[in-house]
């Protein structure tokens, strides 16, 4: 789904790249000149498991700064990361487009944000959806200089104003919460990592027929290719809860995702962990705090999740379908959530309830 049209640039406007089963133009790391070769060096000279870290660790896309932005909430305990899914097309051909129905839109859009926290209790995975209505603090448009104040807006509208940057500002300012790593992926990069893994296994209670997103899944449980999943995680319509209903699925499919991906022989070689790597990096942008290690600890806070070892839940909601300005947005149960971000930020045992 678009974003809204508040003022201000709608995305960065950066042209499709070409097929991800073909060239793939890949976004200026502004590198220093030969970190390359010292990677193909380190490779040869240090063996394939360690090259292989090397070599994954150079391409990271850390292209977010968070310590160049201002107005920051104060740090808490434990780590949070901010986990986006964005609707990217780069490095999707035309036709990639067209079978995995995602539309032509250019730019980059939030689909899906998680805020996901670990610490002495466990791992939680908070869903934030994309609709919720917040006040966007004040900002400047990175494509005419121009200032805007704070204005209440949909979430994913902060994204394609100002990016992750504006995106994270907009996150610490209505939640209170510090985040500490920032993780994006596009589609042709989601796709890529779950046909790496060898699909992911899904149990459905019913079939799901979605035109929009191109969902088409039996009831029972199914091994989800790259596209199917994409497809799964995008629909919508069939929710009971609409968004919210999308956000839940989302969590389940990333815990069981993770899971798979972050299997212990994977974590402790790379090398076996290529193909993972090598789909995923093209359209992956962490921060510039973020390494291999820290995706590697993102990865297994989500699969503990899958093992008990924490819990899913979306941000409490009051109003699923407020009407604004902006259209329907989606209103949080003020008192609820202070209540949930006060034990997020404090590391304590989460108690918040709300419906499945």
């Amino acid at each position: 789904m678009p974003s809204p049209a508040p003022p201000g640039r709608m995305g960065d406007g950066r042209p499709p790249q070409e097929s991800r089963t073909g060239h793939r133009g890949r976004r200026s790391r502004r590198r220093r000149p030969g970190r390359r070769l010292v990677a193909v060096l380190l490779a040869g000279l240090l063996g394939p498991a360690l090259g292989t870290y090397v070599w994954a660790d150079t391409e990271l896309d850390q292209q977010v700064d968070l310590g160049t932005i201002g107005s920051r909430a104060a740090p808490g305990k434990g780590t949070n990361y901010l986990v986006v899914g964005s609707d990217s097309r780069e490095g999707l051909s035309e036709q990639d487009k067209k079978d995995l129905r995602t539309g032509s839109a250019e730019g980059r859009r939030t689909d899906s944000m998680i805020l996901l926290h670990t610490g002495a209790h466990g791992t939680t995975m908070m869903s934030l959806p994309r609709d919720s209505w917040v006040t966007i603090p004040p900002y400047v448009d990175p494509g005419t200089g121009k200032r805007y104040s704070a204005a209440p807006n949909k979430l994913n509208a902060a994204f394609s104003l100002g990016g992750p940057d504006l995106l994270v500002r907009t996150v610490e300012r209505n939640t209170g919460l510090h985040v500490d790593h920032y993780a994006e992926i596009g589609f042709a990069g989601f796709v890529g990592v779950v046909d790496a893994v060898g699909g992911v296994e899904m149990c459905l209670d019913r079939a799901i027929r979605d035109e929009n997103s191109g969902a088409n899944l039996p009831r029972g449980c199914q091994t989800l290719d790259g596209a199917e999943a994409l497809a799964f995680v995008r629909q919508r319509k069939q929710e009971a809860q609409g968004d919210l209903g999308r956000t839940r699925n989302q969590q389940r499919f990333l815990a069981a995702l993770a899971a798979k991906a972050a299997t212990p022989g994977a974590l402790l070689n790379p090398a076996k962990a290529f193909p993972t790597l090598d789909a995923g990096l093209d359209t992956l942008v962490v921060d510039k705090g973020t390494d291999l290690p820290q995706l590697g600890s993102l990865l297994q806070a989500m699969r503990d999740v899958t093992a008990g070892n924490g819990r899913q839940l979306n941000v409490p909601v009051s109003d699923p379908d407020l009407a604004t300005p902006q259209g329907s947005a989606v209103r949080w149960d003020a008192g609820r959530a202070r209540e949930l971000f006060a034990e997020l930020r404090d590391d304590r045992p989460v108690t918040a309830r709300q419906p499945r």
